[in-house]
């Protein structure tokens, strides 16, 4: 069944206008047909559609499911975009497909892209959320400092992944504990600085590599979080 994105669908009862225009110009859906819609926060609402207005298609909401996300522990991957952003926006394709809680770009010593537009990649966000048939959006903040983010942001376990071998990195899929929420951080193509890394070091964070292959940012981050649920996957 096709489903549809609103936040505020419970109250609102009809669907957005992107949706509205696309549920019933590209679909060509009417009154009576049945639709599902997600609301982001883990729920999903089985639909009648009540009218075929294609700015603001109401809904009659015929049950209401919990859908929270299958995996028990939260996943957040900071990372610092990529200078062409159709990469960035591809690796929040992929993540949200996955399965992530949180997305936060950082902003680094050796950043080139130095600002993001996150509104477009929410967008994308909800169109692989609905495409994967997930109920939960990740959240995805606004770019912050990588020292700024340090002291933000915890988790039971927190690693940072790099090119520079001067300091020895294990595996991470030998240093993850299965069932622990995590953080996995990952610089930009011009990798960290010695400094941000020992300021990682400093707060908890291990150094880690997702495997013998010199990765790309956005590989190495996508790589990092499905290899998170992998191995609780090989421990249920």
């Amino acid at each position: 069944m096709i489903r549809f994105y609103s936040s505020d669908i419970e109250t609102a009862l009809q669907l957005p206008e992107s949706d509205s225009k696309h549920c019933i110009r590209v679909l060509r859906m009417k009154a009576g047909d049945n639709l599902e819609v997600v609301d982001g926060n883990g729920h999903c609402f089985r639909c009648v559609l009540a009218n075929d207005n294609p700015k603001a298609a109401a809904v009659e909401i015929v049950e209401k499911l919990d859908m929270p996300p299958v995996w028990p522990y939260s996943v957040t991957v900071a990372v610092a975009p990529t200078k062409h952003m159709d990469r960035m926006e591809w690796l929040v394709e992929k993540l949200t497909e996955i399965g992530v809680n949180r997305i936060v770009p950082l902003l680094c010593r050796h950043s080139e892209r130095k600002e993001i537009k996150t509104d477009r990649l929410v967008k994308i966000a909800i169109s692989a959320m609905k495409q994967s048939l997930k109920s939960t959006l990740p959240e995805i903040t606004e770019m912050i400092t990588f020292d700024d983010f340090l002291r933000n942001y915890q988790a039971a376990q927190k690693f940072i992944g790099y090119c520079d071998d001067i300091v020895e990195r294990n595996l991470l899929a030998k240093e993850y504990r299965p069932g622990s929420d995590v953080i996995i951080a990952i610089g930009p193509e011009g990798d960290f600085t010695q400094e941000e890394i020992n300021s990682a070091f400093s707060v908890g964070y291990k150094a880690v590599t997702m495997g013998d292959n010199r990765l790309r940012t956005e590989t190495a981050a996508l790589v990092g979080c499905d290899t998170i649920h992998i191995i609780n996957q090989a421990n249920l």
